[in-house]
């Protein structure tokens, strides 16, 4: 059965869009406050964000602003993508708050870990990005150049670079996740999965080669992590037992209990 009978009152849909009102404007509020406590230190995260690619150039070296507002646009919309990068967690709550009303019991045990993972997991991208690939990165561009060219770097370029490989890591960190629901809802299996595994490399690599700048270094950085983290993905799907009639013997037992 499903979580609402069929002899119980429906609830209308003006409700389900006041709710949904609500849960919007609570994440709104949250992500503005987040921006508001974080705008003070604008300049000090954008220091913090260039720090890898600074630390590399010679001494006196600094970046430039080719535009006459971006010494203030650049940091305005680095905080502004923190304060929602922060508040993810309590958006994810939110959405979680306005579907669990619709799910079956072992959906919402399954729900809460998977959200949580997948939270930690893009996190972890994106830490991966800031504290492994970006030294790699800047490393092997401030190296590669004639001897006699000066690196003076335009803040807002810098700040789409760093962002792009920012979401591209976080995403390919969800792969594990993905991996899981997939195998999960029954899509595919993990010996279908396993027998793809030549495939799935070379599309590791060529989602690299799309969601990254166009060089090798990067390609390879996150090619071989989405690989990586593919096989963890497989690994936990082995862990899964599904019923043997599917979805509907998991709901006639939810009906018994």
């Amino acid at each position: 059965m499903s979580p609402q009978d069929d002899n119980q009152p429906q609830t209308p849909l003006i409700d389900h869009l006041i709710e949904l009102r609500s849960r919007l404007l609570r994440a709104m509020i949250v992500i503005v406050v987040a921006f508001a406590a974080l705008y003070a230190f604008s300049n000090q995260i954008y220091t913090f964000v260039a720090e890898p690619l600074m630390a590399l150039l010679p001494p006196g070296s600094q970046m430039i602003a080719t535009e006459v507002a971006s010494p203030f646009l650049a940091p305005f919309k680095l905080t502004l993508i923190v304060s929602l990068f922060l508040a993810i967690p309590f958006v994810l709550y939110q959405a979680w708050a306005f579907i669990a009303p619709g799910l079956y019991a072992h959906e919402k045990k399954l729900a809460l870990p998977i959200l949580g993972s997948s939270v930690l997991l893009f996190y972890g991208g994106a830490a991966f990005a800031y504290y492994v690939v970006f030294p790699l990165l800047f490393q092997f561009f401030t190296t590669a150049g004639p001897a006699d060219v000066q690196i003076m770097t335009d803040i807002n370029a810098y700040l789409s670079f760093v962002l792009k490989l920012f979401m591209a890591f976080g995403l390919a960190f969800e792969i594990p996740v993905a991996t899981f629901l997939l195998v999960l809802t029954g899509a595919t299996t993990v010996q279908a999965l396993s027998a793809k595994r030549p495939y799935v490399v070379i599309g590791c690599f060529i989602v690299g080669m799309v969601l990254t700048p166009p060089d090798v270094i990067s390609q390879t950085l996150l090619a071989g992590p989405m690989w990586l983290l593919f096989e963890v993905g497989i690994l936990f799907a082995r862990l899964i037992r599904r019923p043997r009639g599917g979805r509907d013997d998991v709901e006639m037992n939810d009906t018994s209990t």
